[in-house]
């Protein structure tokens, strides 16, 4: 049986068909009020954008959203997790100061922001799996705690992982600091002895005791490190590195299996809403944003996040590309070719992704489309 999705395209001639009313007829044509309870602390997953990028979804789209949460008898709050690499969003101060010079605060978007890891990223909670690399995931406690969860996704281009849209926004998204390493690499971590202060804070925090530390040596017992990346999250000094592993498909599916967790822990209460406009070659996460690849086409919604993004990808697909855009060289011969592929070519356009997340039975890449 195909999963149903919904569309709404940019087209507007009246206040009633403004793409911020429409997100709030797809909401209700999706059924997200079934998936809603009384009192649930409903949460809405998305990008505050990284300061300097111009791309994430806007605060008035938000504000809408929780609006619609709250007739439906939720109490909602926007959420994010802690990045793993040093920028404006490594920890919970600077994360709200950036969401909230992008406009997200209490007073405009009518709800608060939990951070979902906590002030640095440490508060998190392992969920069991037991899926084809990983058997528990570490995800932030505060999405842990939540009773349903809507997704509200920009999707557009990613260098890793081809593209980002439902599957990053949480699996990635709600991922803890040392969670986001687990689905970065599967390379073990290693001490540079000359960069290292020998302040010990990484041994207090290695669940393995597998770090040795001493007036003379510093280093790991690789042979019983686990990955955890809890030493990486605690260094201070550049002394053990973030690993970023080269490899899209394995990235794409522990990034899967993330979002398994997450959508496991919260019984699949879980609705999904990807933007697709201003789709720009890069995510959200660099501090500028560049000129998108294709027309804006609308907003997608489901509750089968599988079908979600098949027919997101899809949609970008079949589009033909801006001139001006970093695939300007390919117009009027990019229609219903990978434009993620094009872009990145050693990726697989994140067809990946989406298949492994049917194989693990999470939705149906089989859906039928239903515009608005």
């Amino acid at each position: 049986m195909k999963s149903k999705v919904y569309f709404a395209d940019t087209r507007a001639e009246s206040g009633s068909e403004s793409l911020v009313e429409k997100l709030y007829q797809l909401f209700q044509k999706a059924g997200f009020d079934e998936i809603i309870e009384e009192n649930d602390f409903t949460a809405i997953k998305q990008h505050f954008g990284e300061a300097g990028n111009t791309a994430h979804i806007r605060p008035v789209f938000t504000r809408r959203l929780v609006e619609a949460i709250r007739e439906a008898g939720g109490e909602p709050f926007l959420t994010d997790a802690n990045t793993l690499y040093e920028r404006q969003r490594f920890n919970s101060i600077d994360h709200l100061n950036t969401a909230y010079s992008h406009g997200f605060t209490p007073a405009t978007v009518k709800a608060p922001i939990i951070i979902a890891d906590g002030l640095t990223g440490r508060s998190s909670r392992e969920v069991e799996v037991n899926l084809e690399t990983f058997d528990r995931v570490k995800l932030g406690e505060e999405i842990c705690q939540a009773d349903s969860i809507i997704s509200l996704a920009h999707f557009k281009g990613h260098d890793l992982t081809a593209f980002g849209g439902t599957f990053k926004n949480i699996g990635m998204g709600l991922g803890s600091r040392s969670g986001k390493q687990m689905m970065h690499s599967t390379v073990e971590p290693s001490i540079d002895a000359e960069e290292c202060v020998k302040c010990r804070e990484c041994v207090k925090y290695c669940p393995e005791d597998c770090i040795i530390i001493n007036k003379d040596e510093s280093y790991i017992i690789e042979e019983d490190c686990i990955g955890c990346g809890e030493c990486v999250i605690s260094c201070n000094y550049d002394a053990i590195s973030i690993v970023w592993e080269a490899s899209s498909i394995g990235v794409q599916e522990r990034m899967v299996e993330f979002t398994y967790g997450v959508l496991k822990v919260l019984d699949e209460k879980a609705g999904h809403i990807n933007f697709i406009t201003d789709v720009t070659p890069d995510c959200d996460c660099p501090s500028w944003s560049d000129q998108p690849i294709i027309p804006d086409q609308g907003i997608i919604a489901g509750k089968d996040p599988v079908a979600v993004e098949q027919a997101s990808l899809d949609m970008v697909n079949q589009a033909e590309v801006l001139p001006n855009s970093e695939l300007g060289e390919y117009q009027g011969e990019a229609a219903g070719k990978n434009k993620f592929e094009l872009l990145y070519p050693e990726s697989d356009g994140g067809v990946r992704l989406i298949e492994y997340a049917e194989e693990l039975g999470m939705g149906s890449r089989d859906y039928e489309l239903e515009e608005i």
